[in-house]
């Protein structure tokens, strides 16, 4: 006769996912095929019988993160996110453009944001500029924190916000992310090896997306291998949503399809002029239109 358990998938390889139940103890099943496939950090519920451990059903997902393949399709990799730490560094210098794509795409998925400026003992006498750089997104009230792995440097503040809630990293390479999750995840080593013999598959590879427990408490998903997250799937309106101080001036512009460009009567571009809207914000949001939209027919 059949167990039932629920838990939660902790990572999921091409047939099986390891699941960590209530009691922290983690169990290899295999999805069955009318289920779908899970996801790392989706919420199932398994079964324990003779022939082994299967997923049976996964639970109402609040929301699920993907990223294109070479041939552009989107792929999925984790789900159920709360937080989405924006990682950027003084050095490799950092764009403002690649925050703004991550902003737009953690608006539409209703996912709380942070911004975290890393190595921030590498600016010198440039640390208050660097600082300054991130004041456009404080005063639009989203959260930017700033540290250093080396110095330990805003770490504490930065652990505090995932209490309670599963977050993920974000980031082009050379930010310092894996850096930043050894530093969060003192016992990662531990929890990999745990992982490892739960497959059954040897040695753990780094290279799955995988939900780990921080010692402050809340959850950290690692998918290594992400960079930017490309925005074609979103339409044009789904774009402009993600640009928070456009919304007060939706439906105000006298063209409905207006794009904020040269239209005549345009609320957006009024609101420029009158310092309401920043004017780089107003031209990232028109990069990424053009470039998200390029190659739709």
């Amino acid at each position: 006769m059949a167990e039932y358990g629920t838990g939660r998938v902790v990572v999921s390889y091409s047939q099986d996912s390891i699941v960590e139940d209530a009691d922290g103890m983690l169990h290899r099943c295999t999805a069955r095929r009318s289920v779908g496939k899970p996801y790392c950090g989706d919420m199932v519920r398994f079964s324990v019988q003779a022939g082994g451990k299967a997923i049976e059903e996964i639970l109402p997902r609040r929301n699920l993160l993907a990223r294109p393949n070479y041939r552009n399709e989107l792929r999925p990799f984790a789900a159920n996110v709360d937080l989405v730490v924006i990682t950027v560094a003084v050095k490799p210098p950092f764009e403002t453009m690649l925050i703004d794509r991550y902003l737009v795409l953690a608006e539409q998925l209703e996912i709380e944001p942070l911004i975290w400026l890393n190595k921030l003992d590498l600016a010198g006498g440039e640390r208050d500029a660097e600082l300054a750089r991130l004041d456009v997104y404080r005063r639009l009230g989203y959260r930017v924190l700033a540290g250093s792995v080396r110095s330990g440097e805003g770490l504490d503040a930065l652990e505090a916000c995932f209490k309670g809630k599963t977050g993920i990293l974000v980031g082009q390479s050379g930010v310092g992310k894996s850096s930043l999750i050894q530093r969060l995840i003192p016992n990662i080593e531990l929890r990999i090896g745990a992982l490892s013999e739960a497959s059954g598959l040897g040695r753990h590879t780094t290279t799955e997306t995988t939900l780990y427990h921080l010692p402050g408490g809340g959850d950290l998903i690692d998918s290594p291998g992400i960079r930017t997250l490309r925005l074609g799937h979103l339409s044009p309106a789904q774009i402009a949503h993600g640009f928070i101080e456009l919304r007060p001036f939706q439906g105000q512009c006298r063209f409905a399809d207006c794009r904020h460009l040269a239209e005549p009567d345009c609320a957006v571009r009024a609101a420029v002029e009158r310092g309401e809207v920043e004017p780089a914000r107003l031209q990232s949001f028109h990069t990424l239109l053009q470039e998200e939209t390029a190659d739709r027919p």
